[in-house]
């Protein structure tokens, strides 16, 4: 009875989420314009004459460091050409990437009328995990090595819950991600569920921004961790409420319950079934909250303080 109990309760708050966060708006009408240049191409297909002319397209690639040399170094390397061909078999068609990216700016300047796209640039970073998308005010780098999917061989050595998402469908995840850190800055308040709130406001835009996206997608989770946080919303909620954590400043916290990792840190010997960044979830859960029993613009909800928010949110966990 407990089981399909379980299973009513997770398809009951799957298909809520795919209600709340369906803020499907009409951006037909919202002009975009952005260029997509492939540098991945144009740099591993070069060589010691085509050189010149690379560094007048793309100087801010070529800094003094970088010296022609070593360029032609990279371009013969035969562990990069490896990854420039499997790279290619990903990606040398671009379009459906581009068609994704064309609607997430849409929906940002829908939202924000300044926002200007920037151009796209594709690379490879040697599977820099942690400069996968850089973004600039003009200039979006995408290290397109980092999407190779989930079971490349390249990936081997990640851990699960890193290479879950080197696939492509989380190339304009990342993007969003990247763009929303420029929008949302750091909570000045230092307490927990600040820090959890300030998280869930950049989920909360993920939402507008991918509205057709699922919530597994978005946050990163596969959908077995998902499930779990579904149906264990409310003790994790009294689990803070009983430590006290909301209104503790441990920068301790931000690492068992707010970073990325395979798993949240209760320590209990079931911690490895919960998904990382928990409070991450949690405060996305708050800020739903929050909009739901606030009549306020999106701006205004970048502005608020993150712990007047969660006074205001009348946020309860889900039973």
């Amino acid at each position: 009875m407990r089981f399909f109990l379980c299973v009513f309760i997770v398809l009951f708050n799957f298909f809520s989420c795919i209600s709340d966060a369906s803020k499907n708006v009409d951006t037909s009408k919202i002009k975009v314009n952005f260029s997509v240049k492939r540098f991945d191409i144009d740099f591993y297909t070069s060589n010691k004459n085509k050189l010149s002319l690379l560094k007048k397209e793309y100087p801010y690639l070529f800094p003094e460091a970088f010296s022609d040399s070593i360029a032609i170094s990279k371009i013969n390397d035969k562990d990069e050409q490896e990854l420039f061909v499997e790279t290619q078999k990903k990606y040398k068609d671009f379009n459906a990437i581009e068609n994704q990216l064309t609607s997430l700016f849409k929906h940002i300047k829908y939202y924000n009328n300044q926002f200007k796209s920037p151009d796209v640039i594709t690379m490879l970073t040697n599977i820099d995990y942690d400069s996968r998308v850089i973004y600039t005010d003009s200039l979006l780098l995408i290290s397109l090595d980092s999407y190779l999917g989930s079971k490349h061989v390249f990936y081997n050595d990640f851990p699960g819950y890193i290479k879950q998402n080197n696939k492509p469908d989380r190339i304009v995840v990342d993007v969003a991600n990247t763009i929303i850190d420029n929008q949302i800055t750091v909570a000045s308040n230092r307490s927990f569920v600040g820090k959890m709130v300030n998280e869930g406001k950049k989920m909360y835009l993920l939402d507008l921004y991918l509205p057709e996206l699922s919530d597994d997608l978005k946050i990163g989770y596969t959908k077995e961790k998902l499930e779990w946080a579904l149906l264990n919303e409310e003790d994790v909620w009294m689990y803070f409420i009983e430590k006290k954590l909301l209104f503790d400043s441990s920068s301790k916290l931000n690492k068992r319950f707010l970073e990325n990792a395979p798993f949240s840190k209760f320590y209990t010997s079931q911690d490895n079934l919960s998904p990382g960044r928990i409070g991450v979830w949690l405060g996305w859960q708050i800020v739903k909250s929050y909009m739901k029993n606030n009549d306020v613009s999106l701006q205004e909800l970048i502005r608020i303080d993150s712990e007047e928010l969660f006074k205001k949110s009348k946020y309860k966990p889900k039973k």
